[in-house]
């Protein structure tokens, strides 16, 4: 199948001369690692951003532009289908002819299990050198921030669209430009909460592995070769990028660790559990969680059991998301002395772009650090 490549002009000291080269069209799925890619492309291109800031990934129609930015795109870059369910039929739909990375699967991250039930059993986060080291530019970083026995798996290989197709087959449904569908992420309370859990969990693993800056600057690694092998003239460039993202990925992570040393042994509840891989890098754990995922509404039991854990442990924070119902934080707080604070795993009202994902990271760890 032939790709349109979109012509770009520039100037770049590759193997020391200059080069004038084609860049691939590239398709990301939501912001923190639309960003990590802007970053890597810095000076060369700017992908395209598939899940707009503000709506839930988990359930999401695409807008036409975004659908032509998948169908133009030689590369596309998402978390995986634990994340976006739908977004494996729009890709094989749309982006047949592309090459496609999960960053779930590739080598050197790591990936922990879901948590079961409102509150989270306080445990060790020990690391170990277990990080691949089959990454270019990645030995000096793999042991540093790997993960204790949590990496259950770490898998790679190419993404076969075709083993799920015919689960999809509601893939071009996306394409139709339809607003935002997550007006009705809330409209569950029919559900039993196990069922809930089940229809929300896609995989065994966690899919919010990007709160995690250990394996962001893995994936920079990743994202750099992909980029590379469709545009050997910019690799080059691609990869000293990379390398300079790792070093501010690595300052990040001290900068962060010092925000958070001060509220060490802080207790809070989280909206949905979404940040043990914050939690995990940082030492930080969370109590609990208000609802068992951002798709739907926590049953009466899981809330009681939630402010019981606040009033008898004497919790001080609760975190609320911005793009989900206020109302139920507020029920949670009733009755206790804990104060509250908006906590944004996305960025949703952040610029996207290269600076996105530190800030994320930097706000995520600023507002822990005002609400403990």
């Amino acid at each position: 199948m032939s790709r349109k490549l979109l012509p770009v002009s520039i100037t770049a000291a590759v193997m020391g001369g200059t080069a004038i080269a084609e860049v691939p069209n590239v398709a990301v799925d939501i912001t923190p690692v639309h960003s990590l890619v802007a970053r890597v492309m810095q000076g060369v291109g700017t992908p395209d951003l598939i899940v707009q800031p503000g709506a839930s990934p988990h359930e999401y129609n695409l807008r036409p532009s975004e659908a032509a930015a998948l169908q133009e795109a030689d590369i596309v870059f998402w978390i995986g289908e634990d994340l976006t369910p739908w977004m494996e039929g729009a890709i094989g739909t749309l982006a047949e002819g592309a090459t496609v990375t999960s960053l779930l699967e590739t080598d050197g991250t790591v990936l922990l299990d879901f948590r079961e039930g409102a509150l989270f059993e306080a445990h060790d986060h020990g690391h170990d050198a277990h990080a691949d080291e089959e990454h270019v530019d990645h030995d000096d970083h793999g042991d540093e921030h790997a993960h204790d026995d949590h990496a259950k798996e770490k898998k790679h290989g190419d993404h076969d669209h075709d083993e799920h197709a015919e689960k999809h087959e509601d893939g071009d449904d996306h394409a139709e430009g339809k607003d935002h569908g997550h007006e009705d992420e809330h409209d569950h309370d029919e559900h039993a909460e196990h069922e809930d859990h089940d229809d929300h969990h896609h995989g065994a693993h966690d899919p919010h592995a990007w709160l995690s800056p250990a394996n962001a600057g893995n994936w920079l690694n990743v994202i750099a070769a992909q980029l590379s092998a469709a545009d050997p003239d910019n690799a080059g460039a691609y990869f000293a990028n990379a390398a300079s993202a790792r070093e501010e990925m690595e300052a990040l992570t001290v900068e962060v660790a010092g925000m958070l040393q001060p509220v060490q042994g802080g207790s809070f509840i989280v909206f949905h559990d979404a940040y043990q891989y914050f939690e995990d890098e940082f030492g930080l754990p969370a109590s609990g969680a208000i609802s068992i995922g951002d798709a739907s509404d926590p049953s009466p039991a899981r809330i009681a059991e939630i402010q019981a854990r606040i009033k008898e442990e004497g919790i001080t924070c609760v975190l609320a998301e911005p793009q989900f119902n206020p109302d139920l934080v507020e029920t949670v707080l009733d009755g206790t002395e804990a104060s509250t604070g908006v906590i944004d795993p996305l960025g949703a009202e952040l610029e996207p772009g290269a600076d996105l994902y530190p800030q994320v990271i930097r706000n995520m760890a600023k507002t822990l650090s005002d609400c403990l």
